[in-house]
């Protein structure tokens, strides 16, 4: 039942806009400046940066690499690739059954993600 569980992952992940969604320094999805639909615009941005999302119906979250190869190894979390056939070493995916955790891994994200120095030349 994939339709059953992309809702809910996505009523899961609306919880967790409102929940994160006035925290300093994030940004909504809907809240892009321009107004134009690109990559991200249905994610959770701290100073510009994506930190969470949903594909595929599950959470997707930014985190030091370390913790994500420890979310994978225990069975907590999988591998994301963005489509690209190769696993992003600093993301993670949590399913929808595991969803007492998205918040909590989330406002790990936004930390990480929200302390980490901001890329150069862009």
């Amino acid at each position: 039942m994939a339709g059953g569980a992309a809702g809910d992952a996505e009523a899961c992940f609306g919880d967790l806009v409102e929940a994160l969604g006035d925290e300093p320094g994030v940004t909504t999805p809907g809240e892009s400046p321009g107004g134009r639909r690109a990559f991200g615009a249905g994610a959770l941005k701290v100073h510009g940066r994506i930190f969470a999302m949903v594909s595929d119906a599950r959470l997707v979250v930014k985190l030091p690499a370390a913790r994500v190869a420890a979310l994978i190894g225990d069975g907590q979390g999988g591998p994301f690739d963005a489509g690209k056939g190769r696993p992003m070493k600093e993301w993670v995916t949590v399913d929808v059954e595991r969803r007492a955790a998205w918040e909590p891994l989330a406002r790990e994200a936004l930390a990480f993600v929200g302390t980490a120095p901001a890329r150069g030349g862009k």
